[in-house]
């Protein structure tokens, strides 16, 4: 059997190298209209910068506290750890000496500018869809940045991912460059709404289920977030507090936490109420799918009367007695309803269970300037308490949720912020 090891593990290579030699990709190209589409002019630098918010380019570019753009942003995958890219116009560690075509074959073919093909924690399987228009105006504004110099890092992947030839076949099965198709018959804001969503605001690569070689299925339904350990939620919604609630964080039915609060707090309140009423109009024409029955709670009644004790005494200052939240002042949202909150009854509980170990805080934006925050309850509460106050939440108020077990509170204890 040990003799077959190395047989096995070249006729693998041979594999891989095979796909690679098939589907080393024939990059597709649209040409710029003109020079002046990525020239330096103050509107497209404008627009440009609209538009990398739009993206929140800075988000994985930008290291904690590091230059905004010049890369060092460390990202966690079930493969190993990619690094984000200085794309400063620094010339020789940003992309100072890249053409207009060369950040085009990025953005549409995910191949970089010296040819090799480009790891897809950088979602071009969404910017594929963005125009050549405004990929040059994304062009035109990343050049006018002060260069910083930052030399990449290596990233830190395991045999067989850390591969061209791998790459090349996941490309082969999972990746296809094409423009976004607009559907007139759907209108303009519909379109609008589908073009942020689906291309530019790379929305599925946190919403969208992924497979074990890390594809992102069809569709916005949901799914964990595996390395950071939380569940981005299916995006199909009839919540009319929607558009509210991605421009400002907050609404009165629900709050943001984790990293969608980044990116509200850095990308989406940023945008145009015209856009932002696009993107709702378009998630709100996605197909609400229906859940299976839920399983009725099992929890104890001697956890629940635990956790019943603990909401009182932790919880219902805030989230009242009745579980619907409060008010501030002016009337704008401040503490989140629990009663019926989508945050709370997911099937999988991380989210609330992270929320309640590491503290619950919505972005500060422009809808929410003063936002109401949540303390870490994880020096205070043990694992045994948090699974029994969020079993009773989750039983409570007709929410009729499972019940969280211990163990998975212990799992995500440890799990770092960031």
């Amino acid at each position: 059997m040990m003799r077959r090891v190395p047989f096995v593990l070249s006729a693998v290579v041979l594999v891989l190298i095979a796909a690679a030699i098939v589907a080393w990709p024939r990059a597709e190209q649209v040409p710029a209209r003109s020079p002046e589409a990525w020239a330096a002019s103050p509107r497209n630098i404008a627009r440009g910068a609209y538009l990398a918010r739009a993206g929140d380019c800075a988000a994985c570019h930008t290291a904690r506290g590091g230059v905004a753009y010049a890369g060092g942003r460390a990202i966690d995958t079930p493969f190993g750890r990619l690094t984000a890219p200085n794309i400063t116009p620094d010339l020789d560690t940003g992309i100072g000496a890249w053409s207009a075509d060369d950040f085009w074959n990025a953005l549409h073919n995910g191949v970089g500018r010296d040819g090799r093909l480009l790891y897809p924690a950088f979602p071009y399987p969404n910017y594929t869809k963005v125009t050549r228009d405004d990929a040059d105006a994304l062009y035109a504004y990343l050049r006018s940045l002060p260069p910083a110099r930052q030399p990449k890092q290596p990233h830190l992947l395991r045999f067989p991912y850390d591969s061209q030839a791998a790459l090349a076949a996941w490309r082969l099965l999972y990746f296809k460059p094409g423009v976004f198709e607009s559907q007139p018959a759907r209108g303009t804001d519909w379109n609008r709404g589908a073009y942020l969503v689906e291309g530019l605001g790379h929305c599925a690569a946190c919403h969208s289920p992924r497979n074990r070689l890390g594809a992102s299925a069809a569709g916005l339904a949901g799914g964990l977030m595996p390395a950071q350990g939380w569940y981005a939620p299916a995006l199909a919604s009839r919540d009319p507090h929607l558009a509210q609630l991605l421009q400002s964080g907050v609404s009165p039915s629900a709050a943001v936490a984790g990293p969608m609060a980044e990116v509200v707090r850095q990308s989406l309140q940023h945008l145009s109420a015209q856009d932002i009423s696009a993107m709702r109009a378009y998630l709100h024409s996605l197909p609400v799918k229906p859940e299976a029955p839920r399983p009725a709670p099992f929890a104890s009644d001697a956890v629940l009367k635990l956790g019943g004790a603990i909401y009182a005494r932790h919880c219902a200052d805030c989230h009242g007695k009745d579980g619907r939240g409060a008010l501030d002042a002016a009337g704008a949202p401040a503490y989140p309803p629990l009663a019926g909150n989508t945050t709370v009854t997911l099937r999988d509980p991380v989210n609330a269970i992270r929320i309640v170990l590491n503290g619950g805080f919505a972005p500060a934006t422009a809808g929410n300037p003063r936002p109401y925050g949540m303390p870490p309850y994880s020096p205070v509460l043990s694992d045994d308490e948090v699974a029994a106050v969020l079993s009773y939440v989750r039983a409570s108020w007709g929410n009729g949720a499972r019940a969280v077990r211990p163990a998975e509170v212990n799992a995500y204890r440890a799990v770092p912020l960031d």
